[in-house]
């Protein structure tokens, strides 16, 4: 918890009491679907929640402003953003259900009231509209692309126009070239944001909708 308040001094007594209570929750669904790597449960708050924030980092988001988080897994980066952003609405998605009930208890054993959390791929997402969608290391930019080009709204309210975030690794310029020319992107190394050795190769996308 100490590396969260390390960049986030600022928490207030729910979200700390909020990120406090991840430690738990994770560890004890762990133990049941191997959620996350043993060894990477370990650095939780590190791989996962710091990793998810690295978003707050560079991003503000108004009240009432509705985000998308694709393929959320155990809730990464949607809930710890959930929890920053508490005025702000999330929906996260994830297309297998035990991930999906992990979240939703989560989400309900946290007392978020602005998450929620539904087994549904993409896809098969028919009519709702988002100001932004996040992801995090779920596939590649141009796939991303497919999934949520018809996702976002077309009113904007935030300082930043609507489009994609997504946290990403590896050779992330090559899937950033292969996207269609014209497409406006923006890449930010993470480990602008924090100094720990795992964020170095770690980088933010915004992709315009």
């Amino acid at each position: 918890m100490d590396i969260i308040t390390k960049y986030f001094p600022d928490l207030t007594d729910t979200q700390t009491r909020q990120f406090k209570a991840l430690d738990r929750l994770y560890r004890d669904w762990n133990s049941k679907i191997n959620l996350i790597s043993r060894k990477d449960i370990d650095n939780l708050y590190e791989r996962h929640i710091l990793h998810s924030l690295a978003i707050a980092k560079n991003y503000r988001f108004k009240p009432g402003t509705e985000i998308l988080d694709i393929g959320t897994g155990g809730g990464f980066p949607g809930i710890p953003l959930a929890i920053y952003f508490p005025e702000t609405k999330f929906h996260l998605i994830d297309g297998t259900l035990k991930k999906i009930k992990t979240v939703q208890d989560v989400i309900e054993k946290t007392g978020l009231k602005n998450a929620a959390a539904q087994q549904m791929r993409a896809e098969d997402l028919k009519k709702r509209k988002f100001d932004f969608i996040v992801t995090r290391a779920v596939a590649a930019m141009p796939i991303l692309r497919t999934w949520s080009n018809r996702l976002f709204k077309e009113k904007e309210k935030n300082a930043v126009p609507n489009g994609l975030i997504a946290l990403k690794g590896g050779r992330v310029s090559d899937e950033i070239k292969s996207l269609p020319k014209g497409e406006y992107t923006e890449l930010y190394p993470i480990s602008g944001f924090f100094e720990e050795e795992y964020f170095k190769e770690k980088y933010l996308v915004y992709m315009q909708a």
